[in-house]
């Protein structure tokens, strides 16, 4: 029993190692009552992570996902949360992104010919299959080539923002990330911010619509916790957190329902969604609860 509630995971709709019910039962297994699914530029692991958590009762999934987009020298990633998965012009976006995804790891697989580690593009594609395609997978095949020995290695010495083998994706701004989550009835949150240093944003985030930031998570130290916590406060914000949970095949030490959430958290997050549906044009009040219909 690690944690009630955990706001950030990821299956193999996007770069995760479990599918969306594997995911669900560990969830259940390790105590976890409330999960976000938050994958990369795909919402296509909620319908299987919804229906699962119908036999684990009362664990309840939050639909949510992830959008990478890359500023100078770093990455910005934004989560959202309850959007608008049957907005067709949304998923027409997510498509676009994935297929930039799938471009992107042409481009590196190029760069890592020019180090002398060349890697067949279709090895990648074959391990995401239907998911979107991403750094982690081609850090695989560098795995199973011999050319690093582990994924943390490969990010750590070819792929990281500035890394040799890194190429960029297509521009995205943050605060587009986070208007678009807004545009689809969503309550976008600024992701692991200890992790890009890039708290300068912030404010630019909040003018676009920044709803929260994700301000418990492993890898903050407990001073980047209680600033975050702090900005929340400041700018009524929700102080989201979450395990960023990859799988245990995935070269990752994060671990389902860790760090420990509040159940206030997710109490706080339903209310922010609640307001941002209402604040778009064309609302219609909603009968049943987010992410149980």
């Amino acid at each position: 029993m690690t944690g009630g509630v955990d706001l950030h995971s990821h299956t193999t709709a996007s770069d995760g190692t479990l599918t969306p019910r594997e995911l669900v039962r560990a969830a259940a297994q390790r105590g976890v009552r409330v999960l976000a699914v938050t994958d990369h530029d795909s919402t296509d692991g909620l319908r299987d992570a919804i229906d699962e958590a119908t036999r684990h009762p009362p664990l309840t999934i939050v639909p949510g996902l992830e959008i990478n987009c890359d500023v100078p020298g770093a990455e910005v990633h934004i989560l959202g949360y309850y959007v608008d998965t049957e907005a067709a012009w949304f998923q027409d976006f997510l498509r676009e992104q994935r297929v930039e995804r799938a471009a992107r790891v042409h481009r590196i697989a190029a760069r890592l010919a020019e180090l002398g580690m060349p890697i067949d593009p279709a090895e990648v594609f074959a391990l995401v299959k239907e998911g979107s395609a991403g750094r982690p997978h081609v850090a695989q095949v560098m795995v199973q080539r011999g050319y690093v020995t582990s994924v943390r290695e490969a990010f750590d010495r070819y792929l990281h923002t500035n890394g040799p083998a890194n190429v960029p994706r297509r521009r995205l701004t943050p605060a587009d990330a986070v208007r678009l989550i807004r545009r689809a009835r969503g309550v976008p949150v600024f992701a692991h911010p200890g992790l890009a240093d890039r708290d300068a944003l912030i404010p630019e985030l909040i003018e676009a619509g920044l709803l929260g930031i994700e301000a418990i998570y492993a890898e903050h130290s407990a001073a980047q916790t209680a600033h975050y916590k702090d900005l929340c406060r400041a700018h009524r914000l929700v102080a989201t957190g979450g395990s960023d949970y990859h799988g245990e095949r995935s070269g990752r030490t994060n671990q389902l329902g860790h760090p420990p959430v509040p159940m206030s958290v997710w109490e706080e997050l339903k209310a922010a969604a609640q307001r941002a549906s209402e604040q778009q044009p064309g609302h219609t009040p909603k009968r049943t609860e987010p992410g149980r219909a």
